[in-house]
């Protein structure tokens, strides 16, 4: 099974980066499962009812967000509905609405993703190591098959995620960061790895902001308010990972730089 996990997506040039380009990746690489981060699609910080409706018609299969899954209020009103959209299992369960893991049905069977946060310079949630445990045994109890977004910071915490899981699960994605790592590897229990998939935005940019905006908080240490980036190119950031149905391991893993050079 052919997993493709796009690092996160910022504002409309990651929304179109999605539209223009993941059908021609899906077809290339023979993807049967789309994994998309969304936190940050919906004006760079954020999602609403429209974006998250938008990733789902390009063609994500499940969105997976983190720390900025909040930002927009309206957030509150759909994510119970949404059984396609995660945010990290890690908050409080019974008081924070939605969900941090699900199953869902491929042509190959039942993939299990599951959405994680980090706690290193992160917001003070539960601890993600404690916090899996219970939720992956009941998500391998229906699959072998199963991906992890380790929404998170510092790659020691994703490193540390990366070997804690190992062999317990196919893969361990990074997110958040918005640059693309070059440490892909799987490990030796065979779970793939990756400290951060990158992100699908504008390339000239930081993170994904105008740089001169964010040049300007740097050198004046005075407070800005950060705006996306909306001048092409853009450049879509991504991992394909080769799962093994049977044993849920995986046989590979390939990251993917490419640029898309259209108006938004």
């Amino acid at each position: 099974m052919k997993i493709l996990f796009v690092g996160d997506i910022v504002g409309r040039p990651g929304r179109t980066c999605l539209r223009d380009m993941l059908e021609k990746v899906k077809s290339n690489y023979n993807i049967d499962f789309v994994i998309v981060n969304g936190e940050n699609a919906a004006g760079g910080k954020g999602l609403t009812k429209k974006v998250l409706s938008e990733l789902f018609l390009y063609g994500a299969d499940v969105v997976t967000s983190g720390n900025h899954i909040w930002d927009k209020k309206e957030i509150f009103s759909f994510i119970e509905k949404e059984r396609n959209l995660l945010r990290p299992l890690n908050y409080p369960e019974k008081v924070t609405p939605g969900k941090g893991t699900g199953l869902f049905k491929t042509s190959l069977g039942v993939i299990g993703v599951l959405n994680l946060s980090g706690t290193a310079l992160m917001p003070g949630l539960f601890c993600p190591f404690h916090s899996v445990e219970e939720p992956l045994k009941e998500l391998r109890q229906e699959t072998k098959v199963i991906v992890v977004d380790f929404h998170a910071e510092a790659t020691s915490e994703k490193m540390a995620m990366g070997w804690f899981l190992d062999g317990r699960v196919s893969a361990v994605l990074g997110t958040h960061t918005h640059v693309q790592t070059a440490d892909e590897r799987i490990l030796p229990q065979g779970t793939a790895y990756i400290s951060d998939a990158g992100m699908t935005g504008a390339l000239n940019s930081i993170l994904g902001a105008k740089k001169e905006i964010v040049l300007k908080k740097f050198v004046s240490k005075l407070p800005v308010r950060f705006e996306v980036e909306n001048k092409p190119p853009y450049q879509f950031n991504a991992v394909i990972v080769d799962i093994d149905v049977v044993t849920g391991k995986a046989v590979s893993i390939e990251r993917l730089f490419d640029l898309h050079l259209q108006e938004s």
